[in-house]
Parts: structure tokens; sequence; C-alpha cells
């Protein structure tokens, strides 16, 4: 876990290499919440292993490419900036991610 208080950290610098799976980093953990940098190289949710969580799931897209789908809704292409809530329940897949630079995500999870 980075937790620290009353010291700045980047959430872009010293990016682990993610080519060969991504890298989940926990940043705060709290009764009910938890924040996380994902830091995906080319990776996708393969088509018959949607993610399903029991909770909700707010990420935003900090950095790089993707693509993301949600049960039967159509594929999302995600920029830096581009932010959306996964609800509790919701069948969901990362469909690809950048394969020439990472995609470093940030996801707070909620009722954990």
């Amino acid at each position: 876990m980075v937790e620290r208080t009353g010291q700045a950290t980047n959430l872009l610098a010293g990016l682990p290499d993610a080519r060969d799976g991504e890298v989940f980093t926990d940043l705060l953990t709290r009764p009910g919440v938890r924040i996380e940098r994902i830091v995906s190289h080319g990776q996708a949710t393969p088509e018959d292993a949607p993610m399903v969580q029991d909770w909700d799931e707010w990420v935003v897209l900090l950095e790089g490419a993707a693509g993301l789908r949600i049960e039967d809704s159509a594929e999302l292409r995600l920029g830096p900036g581009d932010h959306l809530l996964i609800q509790a329940g919701q069948k969901h897949w990362v469909t690809w991610t950048a394969r020439d630079r990472p995609s470093v995500w940030l996801a707070v999870h909620l009722g954990e």
C-alpha cells in the first residue's frame, strides 16, 4: 500500500512495467472505500471471463487509451480524463488497452 500522510506523490511517476500483466497498486484503504492505481499495457479481459464485483467502482483513465464494455452496451473508447461508474453486479470487460504506451487508471471501489 502506498498510503502516506503529509507527503505528495505522483500517480504517473515510476510506473511499473505492465507488458506481461496488469499491475494493481492499492493507494488508500478505509472502511467502505479502496483506491487503487491500475497500469495496463496491451491487456484485455477475455470475452468468456467478464469482471463482476460486489461493489460499485468508479474509474478514470489518467493516461493512455482503452476500450471498456459494460453488459449489453456498446464499447466505450476512453482517453485521458474519461471516467464512469460501474455498478455492483454489472458484467464488464476491458476490450483493449494501448500497446504503444501504458494506460493508467485510478479506481475507487465503494462499499467493499
